[in-house]
């Protein structure tokens, strides 16, 4: 649980709750979590036996959340280009379908 924590300060940056108010504070809170959330279901989507299931959740955010992307919200779906060279693409389509089977 210690770990989980230390993750949760140290990889989303929880513990910069600057603002004077404590409803602000807390919102960025709840935001914080939510990427923690994602960062989690993502390591856990990964198959067993790869390297990404025991990566660090700054290895997680470098190799598949801060990659630039074309995103493009179609009627019924949304639809995401990679770049060619990007070098996590088919591991990244794996662990999005994990994640949408998942879900209700």
């Amino acid at each position: 649980m210690e770990n989980m924590i230390k993750e949760h300060k140290l990889y989303t940056k929880s513990d910069r709750t600057s603002c004077h108010r404590w409803e602000a504070n807390q919102f960025r809170l709840f935001l914080h979590t939510g990427a923690y959330w994602l960062l989690l279901k993502l390591r856990r989507a990964a198959p067993k036996r790869s390297k990404w299931r025991g990566a660090s959740f700054e290895t997680i955010r470098r190799s598949f959340l801060k990659i630039a992307v074309r995103v493009e919200q179609l009627k019924s779906k949304i639809k995401i280009a990679f770049p060619t060279a990007c070098p996590n693409q088919s591991m990244m389509i794996l662990l999005a379908q994990r994640i949408a089977a998942q879900s209700p």
